[in-house]
């Protein structure tokens, strides 16, 4: 599904240049639920902004569902982004005075009208994230959670081949993060959604199939739940 050849990207700030990422080559499947994990600064934000096509790399291919991101121009790539990939952010970027099915919807009025079609996506949706009844509150006024349970529903709502996640429980307290995690649990097990995570939490990243570790640019590590050395590798890193 994802394919990161020999990766690199630089920062100029005046004359001097910075190598955020340095050669990274990285291979996600289909239906793989992968979480990125390193130090402030280690280049793992900078993988899912080039992998969200919002910006390009300084050299290497990034290719998603057979296609090369790095060759299309930023209106390919804009729409590219809308019809095959979604986010979902730490600090939510819904639309407070829009509703819930209206935050959910957004995405569709893009390309087309609403159908019946997409109507009946929504309200599955609405249900699969929990959110069935408080469909015409405004984002508003709903708690942290609750946003966030609308943040997913949107960044799914078109069926994106890749779902990517920013921090997505960095604002939330342990039990509300872990229903948040266990939602995208549920749509990478039930539905085979493809998910590429960067988190700070090694709780978090415990409910990925792999840990990535990135540190100054480069992956130090990858550790697949199946391995050996995971229990011990976790217990280590959270020490």
């Amino acid at each position: 599904m994802i394919r990161v050849s020999n990766l690199t990207k630089e920062f100029f700030q005046g004359q001097e240049k910075t190598k955020v990422l340095k050669g990274v080559n990285l291979h996600v499947k289909e239906g793989e639920f992968v979480a990125i994990m390193g130090p402030s600064g280690s280049g793992k934000s900078t993988l899912l902004q080039l992998l969200d096509g919002l910006d390009l790399p300084t050299s290497g291919d990034i290719q998603i569902n057979q296609q090369l991101l790095n060759n299309m121009n930023e209106k390919e790539r804009t729409i590219f982004r809308r019809r095959h990939l979604g986010f979902v952010f730490q600090n939510y970027q819904l639309l407070p005075t829009l509703t819930v099915e209206e935050n959910i919807a957004f995405p569709l009025y893009a390309d087309r009208k609403i159908n019946k079609e997409h109507e009946k996506t929504i309200t599955n949706l609405i249900t699969a994230v929990g959110l069935k009844g408080i469909e015409k509150k405004s984002a508003n006024l709903l708690s942290g959670g609750q946003q966030q349970r609308v943040a997913i529903a949107r960044a799914l709502v078109n069926h994106p081949s890749v779902l990517l996640a920013d921090e997505p429980t960095g604002n939330l307290d342990r039990a509300i993060a872990e229903e948040i995690l266990r939602l995208l649990l549920m749509f990478n097990r039930k539905q085979h959604q493809t998910i590429v995570m960067v988190t700070h939490d090694i709780f978090a990243a415990g409910f990925a199939d792999r840990i990535i570790l990135f540190r100054d640019g480069v992956i130090e590590k990858i550790i697949a739940r199946k391995d050996e050395d995971y229990a011990e590798y976790m217990a280590n890193f959270m020490a």
